[in-house]
C-alpha cells in the first residue's frame, strides 16, 4: 500500500518540477502559444498525475522520469530557437489565408479550417466582406492575425529569435537581398537579431547586443 509520505514527496517534487519548467520556459507555457508549450503541459500533467498513486514506481524512478522530460523539453526549446527547420517541424509556420482580398482556399482546407469557422472568426473582428481584408495570417497556434485595408502602422515581424520569417518578408514587397543589405549597413546578420519589424516603410532592428544592454 502506498504511504501518504510517498504521495506527499511525489506531490512536492511534481510541484517543484512544474515551477522549474515554467521558469525555464520563460513562463510561455502559462499561456501556450505553440505546440511545444501545449505538449509540455499535457505530458507533465500526465506524468505527475499518473505516477503519484502508482506504488510500483519508486520516488527515485519518478524523479528520473521528471528529469528526463525536463531535459528533453529544454533540448527541444534550444533547438527550435537555433534551427529554423526544427522550429518549422515542431511549431509549424504561419500561413497566408487571405491576401489582397483574395481567399486562398487551398491553405484553409490544408489547415482544416471550414468556411463556417473562417467567417465566424472574421465576424468576431467585425469583418463581413473578405475583400476588405488586406492580409490574414494563420499563426502557428491557430490564431488569425487580420489586417484590413486602411489600417495604419501594419507591423511585419521579419526576424524573430534570429530566424527569418520569409512569409512576412514577402508580404512587405521586399526580398532577402534587400533585408541583408539593410542589416549589413549596421554590420549585422540575421542570426544577430532578436527582433526586426517592418512598420510604416521603416525597418526597426533590435539585436541581441541591444537586449544585453
Amino acid at each position: 500500500m502506498l504511504s501518504y509520505t510517498d504521495i506527499t514527496i511525489k506531490l512536492a517534487i511534481g510541484l517543484l518540477t512544474i515551477i522549474l519548467q515554467i521558469n525555464l520556459s520563460g513562463k510561455s507555457n502559462l499561456a501556450p502559444i505553440n505546440a511545444l508549450d501545449q505538449v509540455q503541459n499535457y505530458v507533465l500533467g500526465g506524468i505527475v498525475g499518473g505516477m503519484i498513486y502508482n506504488e510500483s514506481i519508486t520516488v527515485l524512478q519518478y524523479i528520473l522520469v521528471l528529469l528526463i522530460w525536463t531535459l528533453l523539453v529544454a533540448v527541444l526549446r534550444f533547438a527550435t530557437k537555433h534551427n529554423k527547420y526544427i522550429k518549422w517541424l515542431i511549431d509549424g509556420k504561419p500561413q497566408t489565408l487571405i491576401k489582397n482580398g483574395r481567399l486562398i482556399v487551398a491553405t484553409a482546407l490544408k489547415n482544416g479550417m471550414s468556411a463556417n469557422d473562417l467567417t465566424f472568426r472574421l465576424r468576431t473582428e467585425g469583418i463581413s466582406d473578405i475583400k476588405k481584408v488586406k492580409l490574414a495570417v494563420l499563426e502557428q497556434n491557430g490564431q488569425l492575425t487580420i489586417t484590413q485595408y486602411g489600417d495604419d502602422s501594419i507591423k511585419y515581424p521579419l526576424i524573430v529569435d534570429g530566424q527569418l520569417n520569409e512569409l512576412m518578408l514577402e508580404n512587405t514587397g521586399h526580398d532577402l537581398k534587400w533585408l541583408e543589405g539593410q542589416l549589413e549597413k549596421q554590420k549585422l546578420q540575421i542570426k544577430d537579431i532578436y527582433l526586426a519589424t517592418y512598420v510604416d516603410q521603416q525597418l526597426n532592428i533590435f539585436s541581441y547586443a541591444d537586449v544585453e544592454h
